[in-house]
């Protein structure tokens, strides 16, 4: 799978995509991250890529140009979707990430300064939020896809049956886990999960997952 990032400040992604099982995963060529400045299709000499907002305002917006010029440049490796990281965007959900990585190639467009010309909405498939908040720019949004679709990607996560239970997997999030010790400052680990019988155990967490998602999430039911 390819990742196509659009970015003032590809160094933002370095080291966090050469960490753990992202960085192996990469190393493998499970996926690829290529990075995309819009600087570099600018036609001034001093690659500005952002002006004044017709009617005034505070701050600079992104112009259209170099944007559509850095993402015309990209190759089509389909199926793909163009996202525009965007607070007006819906909400990114684990249901985007599944859905993702079933294709071939994402775009992922970074806004930046106080917003980008109303045009290049024109460009994305997608518009997506990490919810109801304000960055300094898309790139924490960009790198929280691609963690989020290259862990469902085959081959980068050591068991895969770890990714079926997990939090959002089924709308419910994940029961309580325990490791050893058995008892740490008073708090013991439930006798259940000790006990052996696998059959009580997995039905243990199923009422878990309902429990917590309905006092934590109802919103998820």
């Amino acid at each position: 799978m390819r990742f196509d990032v659009v970015t003032l400040f590809p160094e933002f992604f370095t080291s966090p995509l050469a960490q753990g099982l992202i960085g192996k995963a990469l190393a493998k060529q499970i996926a690829t991250v290529v990075y995309t400045n819009p600087r570099d299709f600018t036609t001034d000499k001093h690659q500005r890529v952002d002006d004044e907002p017709y009617g005034g305002g505070v701050g600079m917006v992104l112009k259209p140009e170099p944007i559509f010029a850095a993402v015309e440049s990209l190759p089509q490796w389909p199926p793909r979707e163009i996202i525009l990281l965007t607070p007006q965007g819906e909400r990114l959900s684990q249901s985007h990430f599944r859905q993702w990585a079933t294709y071939q190639q994402l775009v992922l467009i970074c806004g930046a300064y106080e917003g980008f010309d109303e045009r290049i909405r024109y460009l994305a498939d997608r518009e997506i939020s990490l919810g109801d908040f304000v960055l300094t720019g898309g790139e924490i949004p960009a790198l929280t896809i691609i963690n989020g679709v290259m862990r469902l990607l085959p081959g980068t996560v050591g068991k895969p049956a770890s990714l079926v239970c997990e939090s959002f997997s089924e709308s419910l999030l994940e029961y309580p886990q325990y490791t050893r010790p058995p008892e740490f400052r008073g708090w013991q680990v439930p006798e259940i999960l000790r006990s052996g019988n696998h059959q009580a155990i997995a039905a243990w967490r199923v009422a878990q997952q309902k429990q917590r998602t309905q006092s934590r999430r109802p919103d998820l039911g």
